[in-house]
């Protein structure tokens, strides 16, 4: 078992979760202007990465240069993280890989204190894939308790690279935002994000 073969309805009854389905739960979120080197890019590269429309493209040429604006917009206190293990505890399921990781500390060697998790949709599968993200979020919460970091929440994000659907997790409560939020603009986008991490 990993991240990436829970369901919904597995996550939800494997960690005895309370799941709430609002419209959207982000009442505050200033949109924040991209640089204009992300500007250009994502304007020269999104139509690319619609095209060829593989999972590899959307990640490489829409998803982490984004990300990687977060970085430079927290003046490289936070750090990202792709592709690595994020084994927190086998024996539920909760291993494996996370797309991206976030975390609120500038430590870049290894993970400490993650704050947001960001899953590529698999077949442009955005509620598909909902359940490996509310997986590594509980992950995340985990790991952040047994290192005595005590996030109130966190937050997780789910994602084509053009559409992007938001989580929220609680103690036990996890509230999924329905609404999809379309890019272009980035502006609006990069407002959720640092929203998130502020």
């Amino acid at each position: 078992m990993s991240y990436s073969e829970f369901t919904l309805k597995k996550v939800k009854q494997d960690f005895q979760l309370t799941l709430i389905e609002v419209p959207t739960f982000i009442v505050s979120a200033p949109p924040i202007q991209p640089s204009p080197a992300l500007a250009e890019f994502i304007e020269k590269r999104l139509p690319l990465a619609l095209a060829l429309n593989t999972e590899k493209a959307r990640s490489e040429m829409i998803i982490c240069p984004i990300l990687l604006e977060l970085k430079d917009i927290f003046n490289q206190q936070i750090s990202l993280f792709s592709g690595n293990d994020f084994t927190v505890d086998q024996s539920v399921g909760l291993n494996g890989v996370c797309d991206f990781l976030i975390s609120k500390s500038p430590e870049q060697l290894f993970i400490e204190a993650p704050a947001m998790i960001v899953v590529e949709a698999k077949k442009e599968d955005i509620n598909g894939g909902l359940g490996q993200c509310i997986a590594e979020m509980i992950a995340a919460q985990k790991f952040n308790e047994r290192n005595g970091e005590f996030v109130n929440k966190l937050y997780g994000c789910v994602t084509t690279g053009n559409l992007w659907k938001f989580i929220k997790l609680e103690e036990q409560t996890v509230t999924i935002g329905l609404r999809e939020y379309s890019l272009p603009p980035v502006d609006e986008i990069l407002g959720i994000l640092v929203s998130f991490i502020t």
